[in-house]
């Protein structure tokens, strides 16, 4: 990642940041622009932001925690104002392919408990159509070969997903992630894409968020664009 792109996710993160308001319940997403938003956000909580939170992820749990954040969980407060996360990719009408980081699962989960869903990102995620990044599938392990076959009959082409070390990648739900390369058309429609890998059997989640942004905050050098469905 340059520099550049760095500072453009920080931009982006603390002007979410400053969207948080005093008694939130706050969605906590995960990957490397919600962690420099976890990372703000403490700040404003240790100077006096009084809220709760709740995670999409073990790892960004364990920030938080860190980080003297409140945590609460759907038994306390199954309504969060708002959620802050990042994304894969950003296309017209704010659908989203996340689950690069791994926790697609919570994260829908989080997003979908959400009043408002903001994304926070650089704009080098933008793009006209989604697909040119791996769409993310969540399966149970024992289903992997059959979805990947299913997978396969939609013209994606699936690979297990593995650590850089080349052991296998277990979600935080003890599952497997398939990460579905497009042909050069990419995703021509991904409400259709989204229902066809929903139908398989075995299929946890997908990577496709679609109707469920209600703002993206999307920053280079320059400053923050607000992009709206």
């Amino acid at each position: 990642m340059s520099d550049a792109q760095q500072a453009a996710k920080m931009v982006a993160a603390q002007r979410a940041a400053d969207l948080i308001e005093e008694g939130m319940v706050v969605g906590l997403g995960s990957g490397s622009t919600a962690t420099l938003f976890i990372k703000v956000l403490g700040e404003k909580v240790k100077s006096g932001l009084k809220i709760r939170a709740i995670a999409s992820s073990a790892a960004s749990e364990t920030l938080a925690r860190e980080l003297n954040i409140p945590i609460t969980d759907f038994d306390a407060d199954p309504v969060i104002d708002l959620t802050v996360d990042g994304a894969d990719e950003v296309a017209p009408g704010l659908a989203l392919i996340k689950g690069g980081g791994g926790a697609l699962l919570r994260e829908k989960i989080v997003a979908s408990a959400s009043k408002q869903f903001f994304i926070v990102a650089d704009k080098s995620k933008i793009v006209e159509r989604l697909g040119k990044f791996p769409l993310p599938v969540e399966v149970i392990p024992m289903a992997a070969p059959l979805v990947s076959r299913q997978l396969q009959d939609l013209a994606l082409i699936p690979t297990i997903r593995h650590h850089a070390d080349g052991s296998l990648y277990i979600t935080d739900e003890g599952n497997l992630i398939l990460d579905c390369a497009s042909g050069p058309e990419l995703i021509a429609d991904p409400e259709l894409l989204a229902a066809e890998i929903r139908a398989m059997v075995g299929v946890v989640e997908h990577g496709l968020f679609l109707g469920m942004a209600d703002l993206a905050l999307i920053a280079d050098t320059t400053g923050v664009e607000e992009h709206r469905p």
